[in-house]
C-alpha cells in the first residue's frame, strides 16, 4: 500500500495526526490477527524455551487449553498469553 503525501504546505500537527491514524489502523489490524493466530506445539515450545514434551504435559494437566484440527494440536495465542499471566494460588493446593 503506497500513500503519496506532499510535505509542502502541511503543518507538523497535521502530519502527526496523519501518521497517528496510519499507525492506529496498522496496529488494530495486527491486534486482530494476533489474537486468532494458531500456534503449533513446536511454536509454543520455541516461544517458551521448553521441550515439546513439556508443552504436551501442560496440555494434559489442563494448564494450557488446546484444540485439534485433524491430528495436529494447536494453541491459540490468546490462550497462551492468558495461561502465562494467570497466577494460581498455592495456598490451598495439596501435594
Amino acid at each position: 500500500m503506497t500513500h503519496v503525501i506532499q510535505l509542502q504546505n502541511i503543518s507538523k500537527t497535521e502530519l502527526f495526526e496523519h501518521l497517528e491514524s496510519i499507525i492506529d489502523k496498522k496496529l488494530s489490524i495486527l491486534a486482530n490477527t494476533d489474537e486468532n493466530e494458531k500456534l503449533s506445539i513446536k511454536d509454543v515450545a520455541d516461544e517458551l524455551g521448553v521441550a515439546e514434551l513439556t508443552v504436551h504435559n501442560y496440555i494434559k494437566k489442563g494448564l494450557l487449553p488446546a484444540f485439534k484440527i485433524g491430528r495436529r494440536v494447536f494453541i491459540k495465542r490468546t490462550d497462551l498469553k492468558n495461561a502465562l499471566t494467570e497466577v494460581k494460588s498455592l495456598k490451598y493446593k495439596r501435594f
